[in-house]
Formats: C-alpha cells, sequence, structure tokens
C-alpha cells in the first residue's frame, strides 16, 4: 500500500489509527525542513515485509518512493521521523544530523529493536543448511569435544552446519535468531589443522555462553567475561597465525 504526500498534520496512532498516512506527512514536513527552498516532489511513503528492518528510498520520474519496514509501524514518531530526516538527506546528498543518527541508533540497538529484528529474521529469512558432515570433518563431533572438554558437556547444541562456500573472511558465526553455528568450509581440508576448526567452534560457543548485550545504545559482542573464557583455549597465539594464513 503507498499514499502520495498531500496534507500534513496528520497524528501517529500506533492502535487504530494510519501509519502510511501518519509517515507521508513527517517525510513531507521532513523534506521541506531539508530543503526549505526546493520544490516539493510527490512522495509515496509504504510499509514492506522485509526480511530484516531495511528502509529504502529513490527517485523516480521526479518523484520519491521511500519503503519503510512494516516493524516500524509500531515505532515512536520520533523513531519514523529520524529515519525519514536519514533517507531524505542520503538521496538529496545532505548532510545527516548527529540527533537524527542517534535516535535511530538508539532504537535499532534497543533490547525491543533487536528483539524484533531477530523475529523478523526468524520468521521470514531462510537459513540455508548444508549439515554437519564434510569431507573431511564431522561438525557435530567437534561440537561434541568442545563441550565436553570446555563446558563439561552441559551446552545444548544449536543448530550446526557448514557454510556454503569457501570464506576466508568470515571463518565462523553465531546466528542467534536461528540458533545456528556456521562454519565456512575452509576448515573442510585435510591440510587445515584440526586445532583450528576447534578454536573456531569454541568461539562461536562462546557466543552461546555470552550473549549480546547492549552497554547504552551500543552492543557489546565480546564482553570481558567472553575474553577471559577465549584465553583458556590452549595454544591460542598459534592457533590465530595459522587461521591468518588460511
Amino acid at each position: 500500500m503507498a499514499v502520495a504526500a498531500a496534507a500534513t498534520g496528520l497524528t501517529w496512532n500506533n492502535h487504530g489509527g494510519y501509519p502510511v498516512l501518519a509517515a507521508m506527512g513527517i517525510f513531507a514536513e521532513e523534506y521541506r525542513a531539508l530543503r526549505p527552498r526546493a520544490p516539493k516532489p510527490h512522495i509515496f511513503v509504504s510499509f514492506y515485509p522485509f526480511t530484516r528492518i531495511n528502509n529504502t528510498i529513490r527517485l523516480r520520474d521526479g518523484a520519491v518512493y521511500a519503503r519503510l519496514s512494516d516493524a516500524l509501524e509500531e515505532a515512536p514518531e520520533s523513531v519514523v521521523r529520524a529515519i525519514a530526516h536519514i533517507l531524505l538527506a542520503k538521496l538529496y546528498r545532505k548532510p545527516i544530523a548527529p540527533r537524527a543518527a542517534a535516535r535511530y541508533r538508539q532504537y535499532a540497538l534497543s533490547a525491543a529493536g533487536i528483539s524484533q529484528a531477530a523475529q523478523i529474521r526468524r520468521l521470514r529469512g531462510r537459513k540455508n543448511l548444508y549439515g554437519t558432515l564434510g569431507r573431511v570433518y564431522d561438525l557435530k563431533e567437534i561440537f561434541d569435544e568442545m563441550n565436553l572438554r570446555f563446558f563439561g558437556g552441559l551446552m545444548p547444541a544449536p543448530t550446526l552446519t557448514w557454510s556454503g562456500h569457501y570464506a576466508r573472511r568470515l571463518l565462523g558465526h553465531y546466528d542467534s535468531a536461528h540458533n545456528a553455528i556456521v562454519i565456512s568450509r575452509v576448515f573442510d581440508r585435510e591440510q587445515t589443522p584440526r586445532a583450528a576448526l576447534e578454536y573456531v567452534m569454541y568461539h562461536e560457543m562462546l557466543h552461546l555462553k555470552h550473549p549480546t548485550r547492549l552497554k547504552g545504545t551500543r552492543r557489546c559482542v565480546h564482553s570481558a567475561a567472553f575474553k577471559r573464557d577465549e584465553e583458556l583455549f590452549p595454544n591460542l597465539p598459534e592457533i590465530k597465525r595459522l587461521l591468518k594464513k588460511l
């Protein structure tokens, strides 16, 4: 559903109101604040079921088309106003006001924002699973061994899978939305030391033990406790040198 911007003065109402019309008015107001002397174009705003909390804007035939994540239909007006300013500033190559950037960042990194983003990814995003058994190594076997050695065998197993390609930059990651540990196939080779794979698995398991937390508006991915536990892995400096040679 898209509506062309016309009159302003509509109020934001998250309960039974018209968020598209309200967003329309907000974009019109932010456009005028950003470009006070320029002719106002037609502005079309729609809420779209993205698989992530994405927002896009483009200019076509003189009209502005903005797509906001439908998750933002429940966001406070100040957040939508900040997004409108950011999108329009990017479109017209204007400086982004620090206050608008900070307001959107505060919302995106809030507990509610992170939870909502994870729920959207879980419900709409597709996770490609390639199984645990590789040509050389079995991820389940590696996980079980690390579980016994470092966690007393008490850590519940998440979904384990090899990645679909031989990534060298992203060697592994924990996807909290799908509760999955993904390991790059670059490790599934005879020349790759088993200890290197064990360390990456251990590192991702630590993300289960020490979940990402918020410090103000900043995400803390590797806390002090996380780093202390990471240092327990044997021969860690040598392992990190091996990873650089993959």
